[in-house]
């Protein structure tokens, strides 16, 4: 038999480990962009002294405490307050007023990673005055990303940068009033996130789990390859009521994904979309 020489010899390691992976602990990035999984894990193997993926799968296998080194690897944990201020004030100037002819509202921060937009958008709703009337869901597969995002503890350096994107978002107050700074880390207001639900969860295998009025998942979907963008948009499409609003980071676009139909662009500089009142 003539053997595939079409596969690296890591490309088909990183496959085999990713189906390790899965089988292993049920964490699925079988449908992530493969080149971006290669040169994290191949970082991974780096740091950690492994000379291969497959030394690395051996070790997964055998020892759990690996689980979450790995996902730290595997996960962007890459996020500010207010990124893209324009996307939030777009939010709170366009969004926000259909928001308001809702009795309730349900927000779903999908990927929230450390919790930054969480709380961008807690801080949001709280200056519009739909805080009271609303239930945030901030889900991560990432476990360390999720117990920091419901600390809502940040590095004091990083607060200028935040200071200044809420001021850009058109926030109405000083963002000062949110925190309180001690030994070199800003502690955001629990009340904050009293309101929230912070859950596990993966767009690669689990389900819809509420009916939502938006949806905010940004940056993420650059991660995916096509079939996990259709998943997810998929899910996102099932979980909105209709008219709810969908917003994605400012390099992504639903333009070529199979759901794109059910969509209608909202504010297209801004990435976000408005699910079809049809459908």
């Amino acid at each position: 038999m003539t053997p595939d020489t079409t596969l690296s010899t890591e490309d088909i390691e990183l496959r085999l480990f990713l189906e390790a992976m899965y089988s292993r602990y049920h964490y699925d990035f079988r449908e992530y962009s493969k080149a971006s999984l290669k040169r994290r894990l191949l970082l991974a193997c780096e740091r950690m002294g492994f000379p291969s993926l497959s030394a690395l799968q051996g070790q997964l296998l055998h020892d759990d405490t690996m689980l979450p080194q790995l996902l730290s690897y595997l996960t962007v944990q890459v996020s500010d307050m207010f990124r893209d201020p324009g996307y939030f004030r777009a939010i709170r100037e366009h969004v926000i007023p259909h928001l308001k002819t809702y009795p309730s509202l349900k927000v779903w921060v999908a990927g929230c990673s450390s919790g930054e937009e969480l709380y961008s958008l807690a801080i949001l709703f709280r200056e519009e005055g739909l805080e009271e009337k609303t239930m945030f869901y901030a889900t991560d597969i990432n476990g360390a990303a999720l117990a920091k995002a419901e600390a809502g503890v940040y590095d004091l350096q990083r607060i200028a940068l935040f200071t200044r994107n809420h001021r850009l978002s058109g926030g109405t107050g000083s963002l000062s009033e949110y925190y309180n700074a001690a030994y070199g880390a800003a502690c955001f207001d629990k009340t904050l996130r009293r309101r929230t639900v912070f859950s596990d969860h993966s767009l690669a295998s689990d389900s819809v789990f509420a009916e939502l009025h938006l949806v905010s998942c940004r940056n993420v979907l650059i991660y995916f390859d096509r079939p996990l963008q259709d998943r997810a948009v998929g899910l996102f499409k099932d979980a909105l009521v209709r008219n709810g609003f969908l917003g994605i980071g400012a390099r992504e676009s639903l333009r070529f994904n199979a759901h794109a139909k059910a969509f209608r662009e909202f504010l297209p500089v801004e990435r976000i979309y408005q699910k079809r009142s049809d459908l």
